[in-house]
């Protein structure tokens, strides 16, 4: 599940990440980022995983058109987690974007957020 949570940044979007993530989940933030591409250049994310079990197959499926349909829109990605394989995640994700991504511990949030939001 996807929690979208309020932002300062106009061009941020926030959320908390829980349980699996559907198609559904997926359609709602990416909405989001064709509204904030109306007035701004770049994405930015700030994604909070905790219990989260990953996706259902439509929802990693309608995941990856985003990404492909989006990677040059997206600027900063902020991962906090508390798992090894959310770390490989964000890594991964850095190694296949042009994005500043980085990944942050669940006991680190402030220190995400901050950088966020620099």
């Amino acid at each position: 599940m996807i929690h979208l949570l309020n932002s300062e940044k106009e061009n941020l979007i926030s959320a908390k990440l829980s349980g699996k993530i559907s198609k559904s989940d997926v359609e709602k933030v990416h909405s989001r980022i064709h509204e904030i591409l109306k007035n701004n250049n770049k994405v930015h994310f700030y994604f909070e995983m905790e219990d989260l079990d990953g996706y259902t197959l439509k929802g990693f499926w309608e995941d990856i058109k985003t990404d492909v349909s989006h990677l040059s829109d997206y600027g900063k990605m902020a991962f906090v987690g508390n798992n090894k394989w959310q770390e490989w995640v964000a890594n991964a994700t850095d190694f296949f974007t042009s994005s500043e991504v980085k990944y942050f511990d669940l006991k680190d949030t402030a220190e995400a957020k901050q950088w966020i939001n620099q």
